[in-house]
């Protein structure tokens, strides 16, 4: 399971060839979620409300990116790294 992003902690990964819908997971300390890309909301699992804040606006941000990696990874190919949200 490829860590595609890592910020403040919250590691985002994305499976390569899991199911739908479109999603990826995230994790933080003992806490980890399966997050929808087209919302960014949780569907599965549980964050903190800090952490799943941070998740949320860095999937809006990113969500052509992540649904080309969404693409990528049901096609069996990795998906490729994204910038964190403190990226410099």
């Amino acid at each position: 399971m490829p860590t595609i992003a890592w910020f403040y902690g919250i590691a985002i990964r994305m499976y390569v060839r899991d199911h739908p819908p479109p999603h990826f997971r995230a994790a933080y300390a003992e806490h980890e979620a399966n997050v929808a890309i087209d919302t960014g909301e949780v569907i599965e699992g549980a964050l903190p409300r800090a952490a799943a804040r941070l998740v949320k606006e860095w999937a809006l941000a990113h969500q052509h990116q992540l649904r080309e990696n969404w693409r990528r990874a049901r096609a069996g190919e990795q998906p490729e790294r994204i910038a964190g949200l403190d990226a410099d």
